[in-house]
């Protein structure tokens, strides 16, 4: 399996611990909630491993009970292509949970969600 560039290597967590440590922040997200890949790697004590986060949450396997769907990109943005089968099941999922869009958008200030010792 390819590394990330140095760069994109969270400096806080062994590499086998990484994946679960994003695995257990996730499942914390609650129902009609959102956070930012960003966000995510942060909870996670990952740094600033954004990117790392997006293409680990790309490989969840099929089926997988992970609330995937309540990741979007910085500023609210959802990343995945209207037109893609993930990108639409994306917002289908979102808007089941009563989550506005509004231009490819999810209102972080009213959807956001923050670990209660996180609050940015």
């Amino acid at each position: 399996m390819p590394q990330p560039p140095h760069s994109a290597t969270p400096q806080h967590a062994p590499e086998d611990t990484r994946p679960s440590a994003v695995y257990l922040v996730l499942a914390q997200v609650p129902h009609g909630h959102v956070v930012s890949y960003g966000q995510l790697a942060a909870m996670a004590g990952l740094g600033r491993a954004a990117r790392w986060v997006g293409r680990l949450l790309s490989r969840l396997p099929a089926g997988s009970q992970l609330p995937w769907h309540r990741v979007v990109a910085a500023g609210g943005r959802i990343s995945l292509p209207e037109d893609s089968p993930s990108g639409q099941e994306q917002r289908a999922r979102l808007r089941a949970e009563g989550i506005s869009i509004r231009s490819g958008k999810v209102d972080m200030r009213r959807y956001g969600w923050h670990l209660p010792d996180h609050s940015g």
